[in-house]
């Protein structure tokens, strides 16, 4: 049997990029290569054209420019101009492809493969990171900008031959605007590798870790009045905080203004191995963002057997990923006393939460894994093709 020739269509690739949608799409590219099939990534150049990253798969760059704007929003003119690219190259490829798995990332992305490829046998699957309400679409993006794109992302559920999500929950939200939708949810712990050395034990210094990008949605700002909220029990505990962002001042500026310069280190962006002996040795992983497609930091953090504080809340499926007493806790705001409190119950559950933590990675890297959800998209297609 001749195996599908697939695209995977993405404006950034992992490790130029490191969030969690980017390392999801290079291991689908990862795993439908490993299934012997031809996989094309179509996405935008980053590097020099003499240097580009090294990949087991073809990467196929159709754009280049910036597609962030100074709040690490994604802006209107990128969004336009990669779509408009991607058309252009399906268009010339009309034939080529036999699946498409194209990010909704932004959704202009959905609309030009379908249209470029409208009247041909390919199966387009539509991936969905996120699937946002209307007023989420409005807080993010405007009054105008985010009605359009709510009104985009409606239309762009009723496009794709399958959908696929990273989340229960975002299956949930994209059935309430195509009931009969039958979306694949991808299993994506195991995209974290097995550390089989990790341990339970810490070092006597307690301290707690956050890992991203500093946006206004990881809230990373509410950290800091938690953090002097969990220290007035745990009065040794200070946080070290990785990653960057136009939020990083405002950051700086709290810490100084609650007296936390000696309790707080701001690391800007690390090595892997930096950030690895971080994770490791963290008393707890503290997540305190609004919103998360997926939370892949938590299923890393419990690689190593360090527990996490998530807060629950309607834009965040990251709060699916963790059990009370588990792998963490879930606290029910980033008010600082429902923070802080989550924090100090995991710092205090001490090693038994870790080694909780640890076995529950363990088989959810088993039973919920990104290689059988690519099997599930080749079923669907060759299910598609037989009719």
């Amino acid at each position: 049997m001749v195996e599908p020739r697939v695209a995977v269509a993405f404006d950034c690739l992992y490790p130029v990029n490191t969030g969690g949608g980017e390392r999801v799409y290079r291991r689908l590219a990862e795993l439908f290569g490993a299934r012997r099939c031809p996989v094309d990534y179509v996405t935008r150049r980053q590097w020099p054209t003499d240097a580009p990253p090294a990949v087991p798969f073809t990467i196929v760059p159709v754009w280049q420019g910036d597609i962030y704007d100074a709040r690490g929003t994604r802006t209107p003119r990128s969004a336009i101009a990669f779509a408009a690219a991607l058309f252009r190259h399906f268009l010339r490829r009309r034939g080529s492809y036999d699946v498409v798995v194209v990010s909704t990332l932004p959704v202009l992305n959905l609309f030009a493969v379908r249209l470029a490829l409208v009247g041909t046998p390919a199966l387009v699957v539509a991936d969905w990171l996120e699937v946002w309400p209307w007023p989420k679409w409005r807080e993010y993006a405007g009054a105008l900008p985010g009605t359009i794109a709510f009104l985009l992302q409606t239309v762009g559920i009723r496009l794709g031959d399958l959908h696929t999500v990273n989340s229960e929950f975002t299956g949930a939200r994209l059935r309430r605007y195509r009931r009969r939708a039958q979306p694949v949810a991808l299993g994506l712990v195991d995209l974290v590798g097995d550390e089989p050395d990790a341990t339970t034990e810490r070092h006597e210094d307690p301290y707690l870790v956050f890992v991203g990008r500093h946006i206004a949605d990881k809230r990373v700002i509410d950290l800091i009045p938690a953090l002097r909220e969990a220290r007035s029990q745990v009065p040794a505990l200070r946080a070290v905080i990785v990653g960057t962002g136009p939020e990083t001042p405002r950051v700086a500026a709290r810490v100084t203004e609650l007296g936390l310069d000696s309790a707080v280190e701001l690391l800007g962006r690390v090595s892997d191995d930096e950030l690895r002996d971080l994770v490791q040795g963290a008393r707890v992983l503290v997540n305190p963002s609004a919103r998360e497609g997926f939370g892949l930091v938590i299923a890393e953090a419990a690689a190593f057997g360090t527990p996490s504080v998530v807060v629950a809340g309607p834009d965040n499926a990251a709060a699916e990923l963790v059990v009370d007493g588990v792998n963490g806790y879930v606290a029910l705001s980033v008010a600082p006393a429902e923070l802080g409190g989550a924090i100090v119950r995991a710092v205090e559950a001490g090693e038994p939460l870790r080694r909780s933590t640890l076995d529950w990675f363990r088989r959810e890297r088993v039973s919920h894994g990104l290689s059988a959800s690519v099997d599930q998209i080749l079923a669907r297609y060759r299910s598609a093709r037989a009719r």
